[in-house]
């Protein structure tokens, strides 16, 4: 492993192809989902930006933010979503280092509360979340747990 990075994508857009594909292959949403938010936050058209690891050039870690996780709670906005840290990097405290980087710079731009939902019960709460509510996924047939960070 060399020295861990986390950056936004403002910080280095030219990881936005690699890793609109990257989430792509973990998560099976379509890229151009990916694209279209990741153009929005580099042209300054949003603020809910995107969070990555690298190990070196290569992506190992990532989340991102949108206005709405596939769920029926449209008015809790905006959401962590896609958080993904590579199985062999696991346990290291990226998820959490990510997380933390999301939040505050959300918070800096005067972006607070914010939601993630989650089916992990016990690992978000460790970086200050709280559960908030069910909510009904798009399609799901039970609910899953809605957290919050304020």
């Amino acid at each position: 492993m060399e020295e861990l990075s986390f950056i936004t994508l403002r910080d280095d857009p030219s990881y936005k192809e690699a890793l609109a594909e990257w989430f792509h292959i973990k998560w099976g949403v379509a890229k151009k989902a990916y694209l279209e938010c990741m153009d929005a936050y580099l042209s300054g058209n949003s603020e809910l930006g995107w969070y990555l690891c690298r190990d070196g050039n290569r992506i190992v870690g990532g989340l991102g933010v949108i206005e709405n996780d596939f769920h029926d709670r449209k008015d809790l906005s905006p959401n962590i979503c896609a958080v993904y840290i590579e199985e062999a990097y696991r346990k290291k405290g990226i998820a959490g280092k990510l997380l933390n980087m999301a939040v505050e710079d959300l918070r800096q731009k005067g972006i607070t509360p914010v939601y993630l939902v989650s089916d992990h019960i016990g690992f978000y709460e460790r970086y200050g979340w709280e559960f908030f509510c069910l909510v009904q996924g798009d399609g799901e047939l039970h609910k899953t747990r809605m957290y919050i960070h304020r």
